[in-house]
């Protein structure tokens, strides 16, 4: 049995109630919160009661009749997960009776059932077996004669798990987890009686059906009925360890699940409190590229990009890579050299990166890729709040009464969340999307949003202008929590502004495209909750939710003041089910910005002009920091063509795709003289290395990643490095080699620097994080000891809220008749950001090339048909994509995903960017589509370039070749 394995299932799910009940159970008096199932206050006073169809994540169903109880006082015997516990209760679990009744249920369930236990994929890990024995049940008196469903066919179409329906129980537990835990309801049970079968669909393959192989099924199935093909074919794991998932900025908990070092299965952890026990098709089932064949596990170097490859030993790589920059910085300054941090690496390694570049280089110049896609939510939320995160948990949106969601797709790239938010909206909050796009939300399964506001792309600011201009004017804005909570003078000067005729609905459809009318009632529901703006004896709590629609635009930074302005006004910041929720992409992206990531930033977000705060860092790293500013990214780059920028060490970001106007970056990084690349993979970016050091997958290191909650979790290493160290390791020997010393054993002492540098993390430690399981900064003196789940309550971190102006400018990027059309971008549920990852799975079999969607009147006026390969033309270059012909975008307005390099979606976005931050305008494009019959001139050049770089690495010394000893 792997009971060592399991965490403890009480059957039912928790019950939140002020007022508790006392009951008695086989002679013990447990007293649990009122509404409590029998059987969950069982198992709190350490009884099990047996059970198949009930599991404490999904809502009792009293199907299976195993877990019948005695109640004194009670005529039969009532199914203890349906029945709530009432106070003086008196139950008994254990009688003759009920002993008798258990194995009659149980042989009824095993006459139907295939006897193959000591072969089965799920022999040590079935709950029916293990209900068997727990019943007695010896013999089985009605054989196999008759009807049965033993030759059932095995469904096998999905890459990840099998659906084997000869052995299932039709206990319902996979149904109900689809509805209740994922909400996608695309499992049902057809037929009635002996007939009864679960059905993905309507009878289809799971492949074939709306499943989005999230495991919430696999992981409730009591048998091998549906099982994870990983354990099929490795057999049952022996031992486990915790740690966070490296996708997305949601940081689900998993247990990987171990057979020695090798991964058998992610299971999410049900305590996990970003994730409750959920998980999406990427964290729970793509995690194989860890081991993809295609990992670069030796160092390499060579001259030139057109010289071959060479594998070196670690030694040798770093010495080379340390000379190189010490050799450029001789000859054109220590401005010359910078580093760009990863967020998809540790906390502890990102701000080991930026050590080295200011304690090492001796400059500012460093980097992160949330430039490109969240950095006007630090600029936006630092002016009007004082701190540049969201404001709440992701369990908060459980006490939403309103949720507006604004340039995020949720259901696509935050799934595990996605699903906590449908839950919600099922029990009767109400939905407002603004988004060019009808993504998942605006109409799903037993979801609807109220209201979409089908905007053109670039015009958020015009949309949240009217908005609030609607709140000003009709007097919906919470004047009392204004008063209190927010300065003064910022928002008579703010109520003057939108006030004005020129932001008013009717002025700002001409310019967004949304109806006034909705525009009006949008924001009366989020002020009120009805719209009709009838303010009631309680105002609605009310919710925004948004993701890269707001910040790769222009006016990024001011549509983030302008969403904080919108949640100032009505009094929804600084509790629970409100506040202003960025939904951060990366894993860590959070935790870059925290690490002092930006070039005018120092871990923490103080500024390095700061002579107090500098004066901390030179004490503690025992060096001089300089005061200026170092260069962004598009500055590095810009200089690079300019001949004044010339090495670059980059970890873990692949900027040749991630960034916009993929040809003007190839550029830079063929003028520069030394890249240092470190990551798993020879992506983009290393195609222009001339040292490539091979670095760690997340399940081969210790450290944290914080998410979008500023929530912070630990990683821990399940699998020795495959190349032979850990990240931060390896930035400690380049840092080591260039004469600036680190010598941390473990990672846990980079994150007691950190605290002890860094108010915002001064109570976080290692040993906290173990005893605890996660921390929320801010995390000091001045919190509780778990750290800040809701920020702001009370009063704003800057003190009073601020209220920023808003003026909505158009985009550079306008339709013109050479380019009518407009391109947005975004992100696909299989798929992973540059495809890094994922594209080196099975996720490819739901999404294996980046597709253009196109309004069918679009594609009518160009001869355009479904599947064509069309061209797509910016003023900055052109590539070619297949064409989905749908719906889902409105015309005028055309769409594609970025996952895959060879599709050249960023060949196309141009380098528009936000007015602050230099954040790239990817959401608005200004395009042509036309019918095409070869690649463009771009694909056909990048591959010559591919097939001359593969060559180049197999013409170098190869993996088999005997490399020079530490």
């Amino acid at each position: 049995m792997l009971d060592h394995l399991k965490s403890r299932d009480h059957g039912t799910p928790l019950r939140a109630s002020s007022e508790e009940v006392t009951v008695e159970i086989d002679g013990n008096e447990v007293t649990v919160p009122k509404g409590t199932s029998v059987m969950r206050a069982a198992v709190d006073a350490g009884i099990q009661v047996p059970k198949l169809c009930a599991t404490d994540s999904i809502e009792p169903f009293g199907s299976c009749r195993l877990c019948l109880v005695e109640i004194e006082g009670r005529k039969g015997y009532p199914a203890s997960c349906t029945t709530p516990a009432e106070h003086g209760m008196r139950v008994r679990t254990q009688t003759p009776k009920l002993q008798e009744l258990r194995k009659s249920v149980m042989e009824l369930y095993i006459s139907d059932h295939p006897l193959d236990c000591l072969t089965c994929s799920a022999n040590g890990d079935c709950e029916l077996q293990n209900m068997a024995g727990v019943t007695g049940l010896r013999a089985v008196r009605y054989g196999f004669q008759g009807a049965n469903h033993l030759d059932g066919q095995k469904d096998e179409s999905n890459p990840y798990f099998t659906y084997d329906p000869s052995k299932c129980i039709v206990c319902s537990r996979c149904v109900r987890a689809c509805e209740e835990t994922q909400g996608t309801f695309a499992l049902t049970i057809s037929g009635r009686g002996f007939a009864a079968r679960v059905s993905p669909g309507q009878d289809q393959p799971f492949m074939a059906s709306e499943c989005v192989s999230c495991g919430a099924c696999v992981q409730a199935c009591p048998t091998a009925t549906l099982q994870e093909k990983s354990v099929i074919a490795l057999g049952q794991p022996e031992h486990h360890t915790l740690t966070t998932c490296a996708y997305c900025g949601v940081g689900c908990s998993f247990r990987a699940e171990m057979k020695g070092s090798e991964v058998v299965r992610m299971v999410p952890w049900k305590d996990g409190k970003a994730n409750e026990g959920h998980s999406c098709v990427k964290g729970r089932f793509a995690w194989g590229y860890a081991t993809h064949k295609d990992r670069i596990t030796r160092p390499m170097v060579r001259k030139s990009i057109d010289d071959p490859w060479r594998e070196v030993g670690w030694e040798e790589a770093i010495a080379h890579a340390a000379s190189e920059f010490r050799r450029i910085q001789s000859q054109h300054g220590r401005e010359a050299i910078g580093g760009i941090t990863s967020s998809r690496c540790t906390n502890e390694e990102t701000y080991l990166v930026q050590k080295l570049v200011r304690a090492a280089f001796g400059s500012n110049n460093v980097d992160t890729c949330a430039r490109v896609c969240h950095s006007p939510t630090g600029y936006g939320l630092g002016q009007a709040f004082g701190t540049s995160a969201g404001t709440q948990t992701f369990k908060s949106v459980e006490q939403a009464d309103v949720i507006m969601v604004i340039g995020a797709n949720p259901a696509a790239a935050h799934p595990v969340f996605a699903s906590r938010m449908k839950k919600r909206l099922r029990q009767g909050a109400r939905l407002i999307v603004v988004d060019p796009r009808q993504i998942d939300l605006v109409k799903a399964p037993h979801v609807r949003a109220e209201y979409h506001l089908q905007l053109r792309p670039g015009t958020n600011v015009a949309v949240i202008s009217a908005l609030a201009h609607v709140l000003v004017t009709e007097g919906l804005c919470a004047e009392d929590y204004v008063a209190e909570r927010c300065d003064q003078p910022s928002y008579r000067a703010w109520k003057e502004f939108v006030a004005r005729a020129e932001n008013s609905p009717e002025a700002m459809q001409a310019v967004c495209g949304v109806p006034a009318a909705t525009l009006r009632q949008a924001a009366r529901l989020y002020a009120t909750g009805n719209a009709e703006g009838r303010v009631g004896t309680r105002r609605p709590n009310a919710a925004i939710y948004y993701g890269l629609g707001v910040t790769e635009h222009a006016q990024g930074s001011t549509m983030v003041m302008g969403i904080a302005n919108l949640a100032m006004c009505t009094g929804n910041v600084g509790r629970e089910g409100v506040g202003v929720n960025p939904l951060r992409g990366q894993n860590n992206v959070q935790g870059a910005c925290d690490m002092g990531s930006f070039p005018h930033e120092l871990p923490g977000y103080r500024h390095v002009c700061d002579s107090t705060v500098r004066a901390q860092f030179e004490a503690a790293w025992n060096v001089e920091l300089s005061p200026e500013p170092g260069l962004r990214i598009p500055n590095m780059l810009d200089a690079a063509l300019s001949g004044s920028f010339k090495g670059l060490y980059c970890e873990g970001e692949d900027i040749v795709q991630s960034d916009p106007n993929t040809q003007h970056v190839a550029e830079a990084m063929r003028a520069m003289e030394c890249v240092v690349v470190q990551d798993l993979f020879l992506n983009e970016t290393a195609q222009y290395a001339h040292v490539f050091l091979p670095g760690s997958s997340f399940l081969e290191k210790d450290g944290t990643f914080t998410n979008a909650e500023r929530r912070i979790a630990r990683v821990r290493k399940v699998m020795p490095p495959l190349a032979g160290h850990a990240d931060w390791e390896i930035t400690q020997m380049l840092s080591n080699a260039l004469g600036y010393p680190m010598h941390y054993r473990h990672p846990g002492e980079i994150m007691a620097e950190i605290a002890a540098l860094t108010p915002t993390f001064a109570g976080v430690n290692y040993e906290k994080l173990e005893r605890h399981g996660s921390l929320q900064w801010p995390c000091n003196d001045d919190t509780d000891a778990l750290g800040t789940p809701i920020m702001h309550v009370g009063k704003f971190v800057r003190g009073k809220g601020r209220f920023l102006i808003t003026k909505y400018v158009a985009s550079d990027e306008k339709p013109t008749a050479r380019h009518p059309l407009l391109l947005t971008t975004g992100r696909i549920l299989s798929q992973y950001n540059v495809g890094a990852q994922t594209r080196r799975t099975p996720n490819n079999l739901w999404h294996d090339e980046d597709r253009l969607e196109i309004h069918p009147h679009d594609a009518q006026d160009r001869g355009i048909r479904e599947g064509d390969w069309v061209g797509v033309q910016s003023r900055a270059g052109e590539t070619v994509l297949r064409a989905t012909v749908t719906e889902r975008i409105q015309p005028g307005v055309v769409y594609t995903t970025f996952h895959f390099p060879e599709s050249g979606a960023n060949v196309i976005t141009t380098d528009s960017s936000d007015w602050a931050t230099n954040c790239p305008e990817y959401k608005v494009t200004a395009v042509q589509v036309m019918p095409v019959a070869q690649p463009s001139a771009w694909q056909q050049s990048y591959a010559r370039f591919h097939a001359r770089q593969q060559s180049l690495l197999q013409a170098g010394t190869r993996a088999d070749a005997p490399v020079a000893s530490e």
